[in-house]
């Protein structure tokens, strides 16, 4: 279980958030909404451990490092080949080209194996880099807008792998989306976030269909879902 208690994020004077307390089960799917600027990349980042809080704290469960997978926005890429550049992930397993080479096609660049990685448009980036966490078992995924730059059959190839991945594994994910419609397919609860703190969090569909905050009604007001 992931446990946040008093946490409090700064960036400068300014408080980007303030989740008095917020618990994750173990197994679930949690997405995350909200419009630009709301604290959810700073959430991700806190639970990833990129970032110290600056106040509280936050609990993954004493997980090790590798059992933990983070997507930044802006993911890297190293100038290898697509498939050393997932290989990197899988240092010390014997069978990391064949892993490699199963998790491309989860992600449907395996016809790219051979190019550069850091010459990939932005989704193929994407897809790249997702596949890198997607080729071992993890316990905790947490990607931030996973399909921000995919095309409409990027986005259903890299949604069904995430769920047979879910699947296979067990693993909890939490992970942001300005698509509520993303949110309804992926998610059990999600937590809407209203200018760093807590605006609404619950069952997915009671929250994208009968909003109770007028800052969650505003937000999803500008989708259909």
């Amino acid at each position: 279980m992931i446990e946040i208690c008093e946490l409090k994020q700064f960036y400068g004077e300014r408080c980007a958030l303030d989740i008095p307390a917020l618990s994750i089960e173990r197994g679930e799917s949690l997405a995350l909404i909200g419009p630009n600027g709301c604290g959810k990349t700073t959430l991700l980042r806190l639970l990833a451990g990129t970032l110290p809080p600056s106040l509280g704290t936050v609990s993954t469960g004493a997980l090790p490092r590798g059992a933990i997978g983070y997507l930044p926005q802006k993911p890297y890429a190293f100038d290898l080949s697509v498939q050393r550049n997932v290989e990197l992930s899988l240092s010390g397993e014997p069978d990391r080209e064949r892993l490699a080479l199963d998790a491309l096609e989860r992600v449907g660049l395996l016809h790219l194996r051979h190019a550069r990685g850091n010459r990939l448009s932005g989704g193929e980036l994407q897809r790249m880099a997702l596949a890198r966490l997607l080729a071992k078992p993890r316990s905790l995924l947490l990607l931030d807008e996973p399909t921000a730059s995919a095309d409409i059959l990027a986005i259903d190839q890299i949604e069904r792998a995430l769920e047979a991945y879910r699947a296979e594994t067990g693993c909890t994910l939490v992970f942001s989306s300005h698509a509520p419609s993303q949110a309804q397919r992926l998610s059990g609860r999600v937590l809407a976030l209203d200018n760093g703190k807590i605006g609404e969090l619950g069952e997915t569909g009671a929250v994208l269909h009968a909003p109770q905050a007028e800052s969650t009604r505003a937000f999803l007001a500008h989708w259909k879902i």
